[in-house]
């Protein structure tokens, strides 16, 4: 005859509490519906039916509680293969992998294996322990704009308290995006394989993109040119005097020659209302702009095949033109002492 087994109040609100927590691993919470059930009177093969697993799961469980109580019903270490790689040999694989290999520019798992004399799963695991990649790289820039302080702060600034009743605009152009066409029609996605398309391709001319980013609403305005020269630069801001009409626009853009032009100076005096504001040289990452080419590059340009400039344009303003029926602005945060202060870290590395 089974030994009866009995639930306190007390164990029976810890197993209620666990059945309640997103965090508890599913089998405790198993465990406690058997618990809880045998203490509601429920038999072991009606619950085993219920709860979908065999009567001897319920006997071990309601045996385990007996026994050893609460601390039972959780996950016990199990014992593995004893460890074989001493902590000073991780040390030394750590140690290896910081210095540079003498004929290559980085380590791979398996060169620097025969280095040390282990298996690459093992260097593979030590190298995920520590957050070691030597396979990855990134690349940085510093300017060297002697007015780098004044303009980071002017443009941060527009972001993070534009003027009142003004409009700030981020600008520039994507130059020369080709249209690509290729050769073979690109293969659809299909499951366990991706999207494939052939290198080889026909050029058939390019534009370039010409945009404003409103900041507050993330609305997109843009225009497409054969070319990207003070003439096409003017003509665009034409078009930014009829759209935005009444309002102080402040524009924040580049260091690129089109933008300083004497023929864009002039339209400028003409129009008083235009504001430009310069990024430091080297720092286009601070034009929001930038961000939202990257969103059209990767989501249009990159993998899309025309055989026109036309057909290309065509996809570039339907692009927009989705974008902007549910805009959503890019949020700047970063204060001009966070930047600074970012900046001088990696300098001292």
């Amino acid at each position: 005859m089974p030994t009866e087994c009995v639930v306190s109040a007390a164990d029976r609100a810890v197993l209620e509490q666990w059945l309640r927590s997103p965090t508890v691993p599913q089998e405790w919470g198993l465990r406690a519906r058997i618990l809880l059930a045998t203490a509601a009177g429920e038999g072991v093969r009606a619950m085993a039916r219920r709860l979908d697993v065999s009567p001897t799961t319920v006997c071990l469980w309601r045996e385990r509680y007996r026994e050893e109580g609460l601390a039972g019903l959780r996950t016990q270490p199990r014992p593995g293969r004893p460890r074989r790689i001493s902590p000073a040999k991780e040390r030394s694989v750590v140690e290896a992998t910081l210095r540079p290999p003498k004929v290559a520019t980085h380590w791979s798992a398996r060169r620097l294996a025969k280095e040390v004399g282990l298996s690459s799963a093992t260097v593979h695991r030590i190298w995920q322990k520590y957050g070691l990649q030597p396979h990855r790289v990134k690349r940085f820039k510093f300017s060297t704009d002697p007015n780098f302080d004044s303009k980071l702060a002017d443009v941060i600034g527009l972001y993070l308290d534009p003027p009142e009743r003004a409009l700030v605009l981020c600008v520039d152009e994507k130059s020369q995006i080709q249209a690509l066409n290729r050769t073979q029609p690109i293969l659809p996605l299909r499951s366990d394989l991706p999207t494939r398309m052939t290198h080889d391709y026909e050029r058939h001319g390019t534009t370039s993109l010409f945009a404003a980013l409103e900041v507050t609403s993330g609305k997109v305005h843009g225009r497409c040119f054969p070319k990207h020269t003070h003439m096409e630069f003017i003509d665009f801001l034409k078009s930014i005097d009829r759209r935005y009409r009444r309002r102080e626009i402040h524009l924040i853009c580049d260091n690129y020659g089109t933008h300083k032009h004497p023929a864009v100076r002039a339209w400028l005096a003409e129009h008083p209302r235009f504001q430009l504001h310069f990024t430091p040289t080297s720092a286009s990452w601070l034009n929001l702009v930038e961000r939202w080419f990257g969103l059209i590059t990767e989501q249009t340009i990159r993998r899309g095949s025309f055989d026109t400039v036309w057909k290309l344009e065509r996809a570039i303003h339907r692009f927009i033109a989705n974008w902007n029926e549910d805009a959503k602005p890019f949020r700047w945060t970063a204060s001009p002492r966070s930047i600074k202060a970012k900046i001088r870290r990696v300098a001292e590395i």
